[in-house]
């Protein structure tokens, strides 16, 4: 079978890169792509930039005919102005249709664009569709499984000889790490009380690495941007010395892959994180805190800067284990093949 990869951004999306083309990369396969305007993110600014590209993107998405011998993987959403008759036709028009995705998307609210083009309707007729589906974790795969009978879990993995590791634990300048996307910068303002004591207390600096640009207000005496590059983020993670992942507790929340804790984990770096979702097993396996609580941030970001070398070195590299056991590409690579029927 050939194989045609379909999603929204390309390598350029985090979730994308992360679910499709890392598995392509890791497993050194052949295959065709579609991924509309290959940009970082979909946003309704980034589209009415680039008018040509989109009606281009639409016109290749809609005249796309894959045939019985094309194996389909599609991640999440082809198109942002579809409700699924696009990714419906696509993965039904395949010889092999596989839907893939790692975020509540079947819970987000028709609001704004969304009451036109709905990304939950578009789940819910993708995954009609699929001839299997992959999801991220158990909670998402509960959802599809009420749609389609044929759903697998497959965590979102990391390629550990992509990430430097760490081995240097002791403090001089104490860094907190957080990396991600702009979109989710927001929840930093939600533990903002803890760091900033934290902050106070030790001198602790908040190292963000991201593509995004905007204030995160009263954090902003403590905050140093880094620009995410793929040649530069692992060695920032290696050098900080604690990463964190602050979740609400929401239905979108419980969705999520854990993929900072990975990242972090990846790097042998202690971690800090809420225990939501997918979240609550990986710190677990990994003996890290996992706070609830404004106080109880501040209680354990203080409590991993005061450990001493040794303890902070042991926490690194039972957290890389843990990855490496459970969370890695080489881990993973005999139920994904299967998954897809390679």
């Amino acid at each position: 079978m050939n194989t045609l990869v379909a999603s929204s951004y390309g390598r350029n999306g985090s979730s994308s890169r992360v679910r499709l083309y890392d598995w392509m990369d890791h497993l050194k396969l052949q295959f065709k792509e579609l991924n509309y305007i290959d940009s970082a993110d979909n946003s309704f600014s980034t589209l009415v930039r680039s008018p040509l590209k989109v009606l281009a993107a639409e016109q290749k998405l809609r005249t796309e005919r894959p045939s019985d011998r094309t194996r389909v993987i599609l991640s999440r959403r082809a198109s942002p102005f579809s409700n699924g008759a696009a990714e419906e036709k696509l993965l039904r028009n395949a010889g092999l249709g596989i839907y893939d995705f790692d975020d509540s998307i079947m819970s987000v609210s028709p609001e704004g664009t969304q009451r036109i083009w709905s990304i939950s309707r578009a789940w819910n007729r993708s995954v009609r569709a699929a001839d299997i589906v992959i999801a991220g974790n158990d909670y998402l795969a509960n959802a599809a499984a009420e749609v389609n009978s044929n759903v697998v879990v497959i965590p979102s993995c990391v390629e550990l000889a992509d990430y430097q590791v760490k081995t240097d634990y002791t403090i001089e300048d104490p860094a907190i790490v957080w990396i991600g996307s702009p979109s989710t910068e927001k929840y930093l303002l939600k533990i903002a009380q803890a760091l900033l004591r934290v902050h106070e207390e030790t001198g602790a600096r908040l190292r963000v690495i991201s593509s995004g640009s905007a204030s995160l207000g009263p954090l902003e005496v403590m905050v140093d941007r880094i620009s995410w590059r793929p040649d530069t983020y692992s060695s920032e993670l290696a050098s900080a010395d604690v990463g964190i992942m602050p979740l609400p507790d929401n239905e979108w929340s419980r969705g999520k892959c854990a993929y900072k804790l990975l990242q972090y984990g990846a790097a042998a770096l202690p971690m800090v994180g809420s225990p939501v979702g997918a979240n609550r097993h990986l710190l677990e396996a990994s003996n890290a805190l996992g706070p609830e609580n404004v106080g109880e941030w501040t209680d354990s970001l203080l409590e991993v800067l005061a450990l001493t070398t040794n303890e902070r070195a042991l926490l690194g590299r039972t957290a890389r284990s843990v990855i490496e056991a459970d969370y890695s590409f080489d881990a993973w690579s005999d139920s994904w093949s299967r998954a897809v029927q390679l």
